[in-house]
Formats: structure tokens, sequence, C-alpha cells
């Protein structure tokens, strides 16, 4: 089969995106909302086809982290409810109630700003708010008395749902997610007493939902890693996982050269590189502009025919050398494999965080937007 005439490139499963959202979706049963994380072009999968595909499953709801995604992902045509979680800034406010985004608020001043847009544009509009329980980043800090005495003055702004983020959901031999959900639960209940009962609660995202841990659930849960086929390693005793997913992206680059170096050559910036024996290299059309970390210089691997390479020195802006010398079938115009499988060869996103020092979700969300996407 032809290969796709690109320098570098991903191909994206729609098929495991929506596998990967069923998982979730059956782990959690009918009794809890399954609210998809799409931000950040869907972590470089590509927002509005991964949200087609989602919507196509039955998803209701998506999360985005700014009102300039949701707009983007109405003007495709998305209907799903879309919650925008970090806010909103002063300019947007205007695109927030025009396109039918819901935000998540974070202090008593966003509320009572809220509410005046709605009443100036004779509207109700519902938003979540959001609780700091612990994280120390968005949330309010408020105290339940507070916060209730800004939800029932508000008359346009209705509560529709309450949430938290955790800060140490992976970590099993922390009390954090503990605490955490103890004081969310705490403003909860006080918010309860008084009448005030929103309609969805949500507090976890992917760990949280695959290893089982119920009690952080509420009625709708934030899946965003385990949609793009990962769930982050944790520490401590942690309970068995109860969902299995597939990585839903491989991403390939082109080789531009291939040429024989003797032995003692050096290779890249700075020599990094030398030659032990006459070495097959192979220059790729990829390197750091496009979302290769730099630090995988001289220790990165890629896949070529099926078989681990190295890479050879530096890793520069738009190219990166490899060993083809286990590789003899390879030339100029084909590919190999950066990210994904090919015969018994494996690399994902998680290996390739471990040896650059990073996290599997800046890999995948360090993917340039020269990439070009594919979708399958």
């Amino acid at each position: 089969m032809l290969e796709p005439a690109f320098r570098s490139w991903v191909e994206v499963s729609l098929s495991r995106i929506a596998a990967n959202f069923r998982a979730v979706r059956d782990a959690v049963g009918p009794g809890v909302a399954v609210m998809p994380v799409v931000k950040a072009d869907a972590y470089r999968h590509g927002a509005v086809e991964v949200s087609r595909t989602l919507e196509a499953e039955g998803a209701k709801w998506l999360a985005v982290s700014s009102v300039e995604e949701g707009v983007a992902l109405r003007e495709a045509g998305i209907t799903a409810r879309i919650v925008v979680m970090a806010d909103f800034l002063p300019a947007e406010r205007e695109a927030l109630l025009e396109y039918s985004l819901t935000p998540a608020i974070h202090s008593i001043e966003g509320i009572r700003e809220l509410d005046e847009i709605a009443a100036m544009r004779s509207r109700n509009v519902a938003y979540h708010l959001k609780i700091d329980s612990g994280m120390g980043r968005l949330g309010a800090l408020a105290g339940a008395a507070e916060l209730l005495e800004a939800i029932t003055v508000a008359r346009h702004a209705w509560l529709e749902g309450m949430m938290t983020h955790f800060a140490s959901a992976g970590v099993y031999s922390s009390t954090q997610t503990d605490s955490q959900i103890q004081t969310f639960n705490g403003i909860r209940a006080a918010l309860g007493r008084a009448g005030v009962e929103p309609s969805y609660v949500h507090m976890s995202s992917s760990i949280p939902i695959a290893y089982g841990r119920r009690e952080a659930w509420g009625n709708m849960v934030r899946p965003g890693h385990a949609i793009y086929g990962y769930v982050s390693p944790v520490r401590g005793a942690a309970p068995k996982k109860i969902i299995e997913v597939k990585p839903a992206l491989a991403w390939r680059s082109s080789i531009l050269e291939v040429k024989q170096a003797p032995e003692g050559a050096l290779i890249g910036y700075g020599g990094m590189f030398r030659t032990t024996r006459p070495t097959r290299i192979g220059v790729l059309a990829v390197g750091y502009a496009d979302g290769i970390p730099h630090r995988l210089s001289n220790k990165g691997k890629v896949i070529a025919a099926g078989r681990l390479a190295p890479i050879l020195g530096a890793v520069s802006m738009d190219l990166t050398t490899v060993d083809l010398s286990e590789a003899p079938s390879l030339r100029v115009g084909d590919s190999v494999v950066l990210l994904g499988e090919e015969g018994e060869a494996a690399i994902d996103a998680q290996q390739i965080a471990r040896l650059a020092g990073t996290i599997s979700y800046a890999v995948l969300c360090g993917i340039s937007a020269r990439v070009k996407r594919l979708y399958r």
C-alpha cells in the first residue's frame, strides 16, 4: 500500500476513540453521565473529528478549556452540551451566551458577573460551580454560607452542576484525594441542607474512573486521557483497573535521506553521537518543532521495518537521525513509526514520556499542528 506523501503525519483511529468511550460508559454504568474532555484539540487527536465520533456514540456532554475551543466545536456542528472548564475572559462572555456554552464558575464574583450578563440579555444561563477542594488552582475557596448567598441571589444564572479537580488522584499512598472528597462533599451537603441541589456532581477524570474509586464519581465523570487510550500509572496500593483502553493515535515520519556513515563519524549538532562501526543512517523529516522531545536525543527509539531503531545524536528542529542498519529494506520516501505499533514492536506515549522525563499528556499535546492528521 502506498504511504501518504507527507513529511510527518498522525493516524487517528476513530473506532478506538469510540471503543474507549464505551469502555468508560460501561464501567460507570447508566446512572453516571460521561463528559469526555476534548480540550487542547482533543489532546492533539483533532477536537472536531473526535467530538463528532463521541456524539455519534451517544455523548451528551463535552468539556473544553476555553470559549474559543467551544465556539470552534459549535461552528463545526457539534450540538452536545459543552462545559468550558477554565471559566471565561471578559472579552469572551458574549460568545459564551451566543454559542450556548456552559461555563465553569470559580468564584462568587464569577456567579455575580454571569448573572449580570444573563440579565442584560434577558436569558437564564446554567453554570457549574467549581470548588477548590485542595488543588490550589482554579476553584472557589469561599465557604458554604457565602456560596449559598451568591447562588440564591442570582436570578438569571442557575447552578446546574458542582465540580472539583483532584491533585493526587494517582497517588494512593496519599490521603489528599480523600481530604478533597471530604471538603467537597461538606460544601455540597451544606448547600443541600439549604435546598440547593445541583443536577450534576463531578469530580473524577480518568484515574479515579479507571481504578474504580466510586466515591469520587458523583453522577458525572470527565474522562480525558482514557478516551485517547491511556491510563496513567499510579503509586501506592491501588485496586485493579476496571477499564481497558487502547491508544487511538499513531505517528509516522518519512525518510528524507539514507546513507552509509563510516566508523567514527560524528552525527548531528555538537557531535553528540559517534559511530562505533559502519552505520546505515536515515534522516527523518521530523524534529522538535513537530513535537519530538529534544530530550530523546541519543536515547529515544523509533520503529523501522517492525524493529526498534535508536535515535542517533541530537534531535534537530526539523530533522532526526536514526540507525537503519537493521532495516536494510527501507529507502527514501518510506516511513518509520514514532509512536504506535509495527510488527512485534510498539512505542506508546508513556514510554516516550519516561525517556524524555515528562508525562504522556505532554507527549500527545506536544505533537505540532504542522503534523498532518489522518482519520480512519
